[in-house]
């Protein structure tokens, strides 16, 4: 199981090592023409190091004309992203305001958060719970209640605050475009009682005709569907469609999969399932339906 960042140091380290062989330059000779100690460079290549922007625009220059445009584009935008948070904590979006929470969250899970804030869009198929991003106060501590019990309500409290926090992608500029396939158990398990479920129904009808979200229903009557195999992320990046990456939620841990494979497999299974899926207004009319029946 990789975190965000260290699977991008990876991937970094791995192109620019391919890119160092084609120049010529040996690591050493590298590391000289860079002023910095050949270690420096092996840490950089095995991904056991990050490597700031304006250091690979460096590194690249270096290695001549055998670095194209796109490829420079691409490794930039990784270096960005591998290297986690800068000491300004800037996303691109705003503050990364998730580091205020360092000793609450998992690393996991601010990698997650790091993603989705730096995200273009993000495809997501949910079997069982309204996404983080859709939810209100009262589903969010109904759900952190349920799934950690016995939590202090003082922490209960700071992670509905992160829960919500995050949901700010949404309203940045440029928004984060969301589509979201819920099975339609999502919607009709009572998490909180009644009254939590109507508010957040309600939330989910609203939200609906936001025009950076497509919400659809996958019916009961579809029956079993791809989407039965476990819930996923899909985020993309904005211009570099290398950057793409799925995430996959375990009980304990988080998988991170971005191999050129992995991406066409869960990027065809959401196609397919968002397929299967009512279409947007059907999905909002029956979501009204049940928030008036709850």
């Amino acid at each position: 199981m990789q975190h965000g960042p260290a699977v991008r140091r990876r991937k970094l380290g791995e192109e620019l090592r391919a890119l160092r062989d084609r120049s010529g330059l040996t690591s050493g000779e590298a590391a000289r023409i860079m002023g910095w100690h050949q270690s420096k460079i092996s840490r950089i290549e095995t991904g056991r190091s990050g490597v700031k922007p304006e250091d690979i625009r460096l590194l690249l220059d270096a290695y001549g004309e055998i670095v194209s445009p796109e490829q420079r584009a691409l490794l930039e935008a990784l270096s960005a992203s591998a290297a986690g948070p800068g000491p300004s904590g800037d996303t691109g979006r705003g503050r990364q305001w998730w580091h205020d929470y360092r000793g609450l969250l998992p690393q996991e899970y601010r990698d997650f958060i790091s993603l989705e804030a730096g995200a273009r869009s993000a495809r997501t198929v949910e079997l069982s719970v309204v996404p983080g991003l859709l939810q209100t106060p009262g589903y969010a501590r109904a759900v952190t209640r349920a799934a950690l019990g016995g939590l202090p309500e003082p922490k209960v409290d700071a992670l509905v605050d992160v829960r919500l926090a995050r949901q700010s992608v949404l309203r940045a500029d440029p928004p984060l475009e969301l589509s979201a396939v819920l099975d339609e158990a999502v919607l009709r398990r009572q998490i909180g009682g009644p009254g939590v479920m109507a508010e957040q129904l309600r939330h989910l009808a609203e939200v609906s005709k936001l025009p950076q979200v497509r919400l659809q229903v996958l019916p009961f009557s579809v029956g079993g569907h791809l989407g039965l195999t476990g819930p996923f992320v899909i985020f993309s990046f904005p211009d570099i469609a290398d950057l793409d990456v799925v995430v996959l939620d375990h009980l304990t841990s988080s998988l991170y999969l971005e191999r050129k494979e992995d991406l066409e497999a869960y990027g065809a299974a959401f196609r397919t399932i968002q397929a299967h899926a009512l279409p947007p207004q059907d999905s909002s009319d029956l979501i009204s339906s049940l928030a008036d029946d709850a």
